[in-house]
């Protein structure tokens, strides 16, 4: 006899009292969550059959169970680390969260579904597979590195998310949805305007707070094409070569060795000073206000 969740509940129909951790972003009509419980059970948990698209679940850690009821059996079902699940919001669900876990999970809405369908070449594919419990190792390393952002929602730009949710989309059209696999032999490249473009846009954004959606459709490109065609014309992906502005404009800022370094985190476009020194430090092996001391006894 299954045991039902009490208290105010959120839109997967999980219990707040009983989440230790609920993060959430969105980017281009993608909702991603981050949803853990610890020790205690979450309970039953159930969502209506709704229009609201398509749900994907990536299991990060080992030892979830779940016993799924259909209209006419149930099923349990194990989720060690890189397990995922894929259900379509038309089905009712309906589950009893047998132990503890920890996922990120991601919402198409029917728009961004079609959209990324749309984005493709060649057959049209009518949509996704459903999946409980098989691994997938590409989705759990995307998952990870969206946690950073998740945790840090601050510092997460537009750009990041929209990248990492776009290549999700991709991914899962071309495993689950029957796509033909886009053949990386074939070489795309931007023309000499379109980069320019691109880049100028990008550097008017500095923060990332820009959709790849809005810098392809200027380019008068779909989204997954663009994507593809900046990196093998620059050599580094959107949020890359951005980074890389950032940091480029940093040191020459580092180089007024009495502007604060807050003031200069700001200008670079990083969410305050604690982001602009972690990323600094990570590219360029030393902490911004080390680099600057350095630098002032070169000069």
């Amino acid at each position: 006899m299954m045991e039902p969740s009490t208290g105010a509940k959120d839109t997967l129909g999980c219990a707040f009292s009983r989440l230790q951790r609920d993060q959430e972003l969105s980017a281009g009509g993608v909702r991603i969550y981050r949803k853990t419980t610890e020790g205690a059970r979450l309970g039953y948990v159930e969502t209506p059959a709704t229009g609201r698209g398509v749900l994907v679940g990536i299991s990060l850690r080992d030892g979830h169970e779940r016993r799924i009821l259909h209209e006419h059996h149930a099923a349990s079902h194990a989720f060690n680390r890189g397990a995922i699940y894929i259900r379509d919001f038309c089905d009712r669900y309906r589950a009893d969260m047998k132990s503890s876990f920890d996922f990120v999970v991601l919402e198409f809405s029917p728009a961004a579904i079609e959209r990324a369908i749309e984005d493709r070449e060649g057959p049209r594919v009518s949509g996704l597979a459903r999946v409980t419990g098989g691994k997938d190792e590409v989705l759990a390393n995307l998952a990870m590195a969206l946690t950073p952002a998740l945790d840090r929602p601050a510092e997460a730009s537009l750009l990041f998310v929209d990248q990492i949710s776009v290549a999700m989309g991709t991914y899962l059209l071309e495993k689950y949805g029957g796509a033909p696999r886009t053949d990386m032999r074939r070489r795309r490249l931007l023309s000499r305007s379109q980069e320019a473009r691109a880049k100028e846009m990008l550097r008017s954004r500095i923060d990332g707070s820009i959709a790849i959606a809005d810098i392809a459709a200027d380019c008068n490109l779909s989204r997954s094409y663009f994507t593809h065609a900046f990196r093998e014309t620059t050599g580094q992906t959107p949020l890359q070569w951005l980074i890389a502005q950032r940091l480029a404009r940093a040191r020459v800022l580092l180089m007024d060795f009495e502007r604060p370094i807050a003031e200069i985190a700001a200008a670079c476009g990083f969410a305050d000073q604690s982001h602009f020194t972690r990323v600094f430090a990570r590219s360029m092996g030393t902490p911004p206000g080390t680099w600057r001391r350095e630098a002032r006894i070169d000069s």
